[in-house]
């Protein structure tokens, strides 16, 4: 936010200068620290720093406004990852909590399955934060089996208003649920929206998400931005309480207050609209020129918090339909419309005073997308001079419970996640042991797909885990009926499906592309999965306090890392413990505490072993999956309880080491407690005998 001295006169040089004025927000009412004044926070869908085809630059190459910015004045995280499974919900919320998805309820993907009367259903796990399921337990899910605290909550106590433009579960996901919750079923909204969404005209029926999805701003108390329009921002389960704050829901609400003159416009000037042209939420795919341009107009607003979501760059949004392989035109004139787009953002933010001296900068990736097609012609074609197609392009779609039912005769009902790594949840829930589940594990592990895209025949899974996995990989919640029985983490150039009908049907012939194998060539890009293509994105970072260290991949970070790195940064708490810990060694050592400048070294490496035993892709949870649990799932039973033991007690020893471990983290981090240099040593040379010990598949 720009001072409050002279606001008149400040605002009508604003506007002589050309650029717009930033609303008069009190300065005082948000406390933020380090001369952090705003924080804009940007989450992509799956755009790649890597190149997907090694003579076609990638995509943050070919949006060099954004690249070169992040390279040139902050530090950009190349070894960076996500959590486990690699999913744009999980992921997106892993960041903005700084917790694995075993803390907030959703840990398995885009959706949440759930044995309901004994039967697997999957609701979406894309859902605003307070939403309940069917069984009446929160989505968002704490471990002590209330409501998730919210990750907005810090800042708002604090005074700042926080915006959020298509971001994951903090706006609102639906227009029934959502509008009940909060507005109340019979109230005038909720009747209004419901007259709409029964309209003959699909315009009207489209305009309740225009005007409530996606879009929202949690405001702080007494704030001046939220004095009309506002409704209760209702958590009830927060720690500490949370009475008296209210939101702008939507942008029926939020547009007025934040532009009264008329719609809020992207950067190019075109009111932000739906398909149908009602002004407001486009969807949940919205363009780099949307995005930066409602969150501009945001920080304009004096909302110095804004977080916003921006879609991928490889499937066609041209046309809306289908998807292009690396280097393909259309492709291309995406990403030059994303350089555009970031262009002009930062030119006018700058022009508004909003910049890296007074504003903390944070942007990343939800995950990486794996590319399934055959080879590019021309073989050396680059994308920029000469153009690719593909005559083979698009994922392998398998009918799971056909290939199973077809290769060992088991037509045991399950459900599945659809996915490139699938969650199985079989009818009934079986135990771990009962031989319904044993049976359909050893199966995934040997079964045996066709690849319809390159010819021949291969192994569909790659890893396996159950239940003692996956508590290791943080993936069971304070919910055991959300736990799936096992996961299958597969080839990642393959997605499975059931059979729509439910029922399984014999393959014939098994291994023919005109079987239970087809490419389905409107989607070519996997993720979910855990191999490392998927799973290595990047994040940056430049503002206040940041080092300007450029590409860096001296340390292994994940999106846990992201929420205690800010709220370090900004002075602010959390209701909770972060699972990440605060990136200190690119921050400057007059914008931490005193507790992580003292004993550096020993604080870095401590954080390291934390990190390797703790994150799910790091050695330990990594080397678990792919070694002794997969091993576990494909062996007979004897074997598979010794194995399972094994895991287990990995699991417990491993608690017990980095619980002590981020307890030291958060002490030093947020209470200025420094570390017993001592204590730090033993717990790094425990964690150091504990990944010794596992062997390396």
């Amino acid at each position: 936010m720009r001072g409050i001295v002279c606001l008149a006169v400040a605002a009508s040089v604003a506007v002589a200068l050309g650029a717009r004025p930033v609303a008069a927000a009190d300065k005082k009412s948000c406390k933020l620290d380090n001369g952090i004044e705003h924080i804009v926070y940007i989450q992509f869908d799956n755009v790649h720093f890597r190149r997907d085809n090694p003579n076609v630059p990638s995509d943050l190459e070919q949006t060099p406004n954004l690249l070169n910015f992040l390279e040139d004045n902050g530090t950009f995280f190349t070894n960076h990852h996500t959590p486990l499974i690699s999913h744009t919900s999980v992921d997106i919320v892993t960041s903005l909590t700084g917790v694995y998805g075993d803390k907030f309820g959703v840990p398995i993907g885009n959706s949440i399955g759930l044995f309901l009367n004994g039967v697997a259903s999957f609701p979406s796990s894309f859902t605003y934060w307070t939403d309940v399921l069917a069984d009446g337990t929160p989505e968002m899910l704490a471990q002590n089996g209330k409501n998730a605290p919210a990750p907005w909550v810090p800042f708002t106590r604090a005074g700042c208003d926080v915006g959020a433009f298509s971001i994951a579960n903090i706006e609102f996901e639906n227009v029934t649920s959502d509008i009940d919750a909060v507005f109340g079923e019979g109230s005038a909204t909720d009747m209004a929206v419901d007259t709409e969404l029964a309209s003959p005209n699909p315009a009207i029926r489209a305009k309740p998400v225009a005007d409530f999805e996606g879009i929202i701003i949690h405001c702080a108390q007494n704030s001046p931005l939220c004095a009309k329009n506002s409704a209760p921002d209702l958590l009830p389960d927060e720690p500490g309480g949370y009475n008296g704050f209210t939101a702008l829901y939507g942008n029926i609400n939020v547009q007025p207050q934040i532009a009264p003159s008329g719609p809020v416009k992207d950067l190019d000037g075109n009111i932000i609209a739906d398909s149908f042209g009602n002004p407001g939420f486009p969807g949940f795919d919205p363009t780099p020129s949307q995005t930066l341009g409602y969150l501009a107009t945001m920080l304009e607003a004096g909302v110095p918090v804004v977080y916003g979501y921006i879609e991928d760059a490889h499937d066609n949004h041209i046309t809306g339909s289908g998807t292009f392989g690396p280097g393909e035109a259309g492709y291309e004139t995406q990403l030059q419309a994303f350089n555009k787009a970031f262009g002009e953002f930062f030119a006018r933010l700058a022009k508004d005073g909003i910049t890296k001296k007074n504003t903390l900068f944070i942007i990343t990736a939800d995950e990486n997308d794996h590319f399934v097609g055959g080879p590019p012609s021309p073989a050396n074609c680059d994308g920029i001079t000469t153009p690719c197609t593909y005559a083979l392009k698009g994922e392998i779609d398998a009918f799971l419970d056909s290939v199973l039912f077809t290769e060992f005769g088991d037509a045991t009902p399950f459900g599945i996640h659809f996915d490139d790594a699938p969650t199985f949840y079989i009818n009934g829930n079986p135990s771990q042991t009962d031989p319904k589940t044993r049976n359909l594990e050893r199966e995934s592990g040997m079964a045996i797909g066709f690849d319809v895209v390159q010819g021949g025949t291969n192994q569909l899974a790659q890893a396996l885990a159950d239940q003692a996995e996956q508590a290791l990989l943080h993936m069971i919640t304070a919910d055991p009926n959300r736990t799936p029985n096992f996961i299958l983490f597969g080839n990642p150039d393959y997605f499975f499906e059931t059979e729509k009908s439910g029922i399984p049907v014999t393959c014939t012939p098994m291994f023919d592309a005109a079987s239970c194998f087809f490419e389905g060539s409107g989607f070519a890009w996997n993720h979910g999965d855990f191999q490392p293509q998927i799973t290595n994105t990047w994040l940056g970072m430049v503002g206040p306090g940041v080092q300007k260290l450029g590409e860096f991949g001296a340390i292994f970070s994940d999106h846990t890392d992201i929420r205690p790195t800010i709220l370090s940064l900004v002075g602010l708490k959390d209701d909770y413990a972060h699972d990440g810990r605060v990136l200190f060694e690119a921050l400057d050592d007059e914008a931490v505490p005193r507790s992580l400048r003292a004993h550096q070294d020993t604080l870095s490496a401590l954080a390291a072993a934390y990190k390797a035993i703790n994150a799910p892709l790091g050695p330990l949870g990594f080397n678990t999956l792919t070694g002794i649990s997969t091993t576990a799932l494909a062996s007979d039973d004897a074997t598979f309880a010794i194995l399972e033991a094994q895991i287990r007690g990995i699991t417990t020893q491993r608690n017990q080491i980095a619980g002590q471990m981020i307890d030291m983290l958060e002490d030093a981090a947020f209470n200025n407690h420094p570390i017993d240099e001592g204590k730090a040593q033993q717990l790094i040379n425990q964690a150091n005998d504990l990944l010794a010990s596992i062997p390396i598949p």
